[in-house]
């Protein structure tokens, strides 16, 4: 049986991603599976800089405007569907393409993601209404108590961890740190590893500029038509909680652009730090040539 790799086109967002993976597929014959965890719902269409209907003719991709806003998902339930995606696709491909800039998403497709239960919704309202009114050092004693061992390891100053421990603990009557193995899947492809970054003023530049286009495209008329369902977990993402504020006059429209562009710079910050902690290999986004003719000589030989 021949080989068959996964080609992980990874980096911060508005590095490039989307151009390079379509070349990548177009030159390889081939189709992209996104890993993107909000360009995956249909309602979130400008603030996620979703590929373009011309972007989307030139190559297949899966995995996008695919899921509802209003539906559960997560990491381990993207795991499960892209596996299975993935072993019809190779009956055809040899080669197929991720692209996305979810660190989270793309580990839980190279090496899998531990299997937790699917949270009861009316829990997950108790336990985010308890932390609301009662602050983060309430929520963290009642981890304390119900599970020691993930309350010594996690970092103490993030709530939506402690409370993601807080729901799979109290559902199920177990630890939270008993259902974490830590124990890497095997797979049936092989993995290409490939990061894009930029000069850090560059890319700057380019988000800053992506911003500017997405309110031209009319994000602030998107995020008005979304207000009413703000608490859903898909809606807590840059780019539409700070028109949120805006919406509650909290603060003016222009802060609001303001904050969605340096709130957009932390987070491409915090994905170029992800993904250095990988062994990924870095290009440039106009290193085009330099990616296809590293990928030949990962795979063994030209297509």
């Amino acid at each position: 049986m021949k080989d068959k790799f996964l080609i992980v086109i990874a980096g911060p967002t508005a590095v490039g991603k989307t151009k390079i993976a379509i070349e990548l597929a177009k030159y390889f014959n081939t189709v992209i599976l996104s890993a993107d965890s909000r360009q995956i719902y249909k309602e979130l269409k400008i603030g996620t800089a979703r590929p373009t209907e011309d972007e989307l003719k030139q190559a297949k991709h899966f995995f996008i405007a695919n899921k509802s806003i209003f539906e559960y998902y997560n990491a381990s339930k993207y795991e499960q569907e892209a596996i299975e995606l993935l072993k019809n696709l190779y009956e055809k491909y040899d080669k197929i393409i991720l692209a996305g800039g979810s660190g989270l998403y793309i580990n839980a497709l190279l090496y899998g993601i531990d299997d937790l239960p699917e949270i009861n919704l009316s829990l997950r309202k108790q336990l985010i209404s308890e932390y609301e009114n009662f602050g983060l050092q309430h929520i963290r004693d009642r981890l304390k108590k119900l599970d020691p061992e993930y309350y010594n390891k996690v970092d103490l100053n993030n709530p939506k961890r402690i409370l993601k421990a807080l729901e799979v603990s109290i559902q199920t009557g177990k630890p939270y740190s008993s259902f974490l193995t830590g124990t890497p899947k095997k797979r049936f492809f092989k993995t290409i590893k490939i990061a894009l970054n930029l000069p850090r003023e560059q890319l700057y530049s380019k988000i800053n500029k992506r911003v500017d286009l997405m309110i031209e495209q009319g994000l602030i008329k998107e995020a008005y038509e979304l207000y009413p369902h703000r608490e859903l977990t898909p809606l807590k993402t840059v780019g539409y909680r700070e028109l949120f504020d805006f919406f509650e006059g909290k603060i003016s429209k222009n802060k609001a652009i303001e904050k969605i562009k340096s709130n957009t710079r932390a987070y491409a910050r915090k994905q170029i730090s992800w993904f250095k902690r990988d062994n990924y290999n870095w290009f440039s986004p106009e290193q085009l040539s330099e990616i296809i003719k590293f990928i030949e000589k990962e795979t063994g030989k030209k297509t």
